[in-house]
């Protein structure tokens, strides 16, 4: 039985970061490409396809909460659930994050295993 992986993208400027949640979603049997800022990620986006993308909000160049709103905005995207990842976390922080179309708002430091149930959540509810 050849079944297709869950296509994941990771979007995080520190590398150690975007790396361990590779590790983690890998090992976990998804499909993951890792992005260090959000302009490359824009670009892969389209043709990647992901489910689900997470997303650091503190980022050079454009920060996340922007990437959300132009993934919100691509046609063929509407379903890719979002993600964000960040150190952000007040309530400001995190309402701007679901107003820019996150459907999981979690702050750092994050335990590896919840991260993945709600990942899994999101897809489950998404089917």
């Amino acid at each position: 039985m050849n079944q297709e992986k869950v296509r994941l993208m990771v979007v995080d400027d520190e590398a150690h970061i975007g790396m361990a949640l590779d590790h983690i979603f890998s090992a976990a049997g998804y499909e993951v490409k890792t992005f260090t800022d959000g302009f490359s990620a824009l670009e892969a986006v389209g043709s990647f396809a992901p489910k689900v993308v997470i997303l650091d909000v503190m980022m050079p160049g454009i920060d996340g909460f922007a990437v959300a709103k132009a993934i919100r905005q691509r046609p063929g995207l509407d379903q890719t659930a979002i993600v964000f990842l960040t150190a952000k976390g007040t309530l400001d922080d995190k309402m701007q994050g679901y107003d820019a179309g996150a459907e999981v708002y979690v702050v750092k430091p994050f335990d590896n295993d919840d991260l993945l149930d709600k990942v899994s959540a999101i897809l489950s509810l998404n089917e």
